[in-house]
């Protein structure tokens, strides 16, 4: 099975929607997925779990399947999102310097693609 990591980057919702769809498409055809939210995409994390967000259905199908593994520490407290992301049940990555090392990913035999 091929191994997925992707990095979502971007906060602006337009691209983020992408990263979603590639996390549910690649794991329909079953690839092994990895979802990291990271930089200014964590501004997003508070806004997404709200239930008349447009993105919210399709977020909450990525946690409900289990894709998305964390966000970024450093970057959700930059944005204002760590409690939330941390309420929401989200492993709250760190390892390198207070952010996901995608080093860690690439040694899992991850390829990684970010957005």
């Amino acid at each position: 099975m091929e191994k997925i990591a992707l990095f979502a980057f971007n906060g602006d919702p337009m691209c983020f929607i992408h990263v979603l769809l590639n996390a549910l498409d690649f794991s329909s055809k079953d690839y092994e997925i990895k979802l990291v939210i990271e930089g200014s995409a964590t501004k997003l994390i508070a806004e997404l779990d709200k239930s008349d967000h447009p993105l919210h259905t399709l977020y909450d199908k990525v946690k409900k399947e289990v894709l998305l593994v964390g966000a970024c520490k450093a970057c959700s407290q930059k944005m204002g999102t760590l409690e939330a992301a941390r309420a929401q049940g989200l492993h709250i990555l760190e390892d390198m310097s207070g952010h996901p090392s995608i080093e860690s990913f690439i040694e899992q035999g991850y390829r990684i693609i970010t957005f």
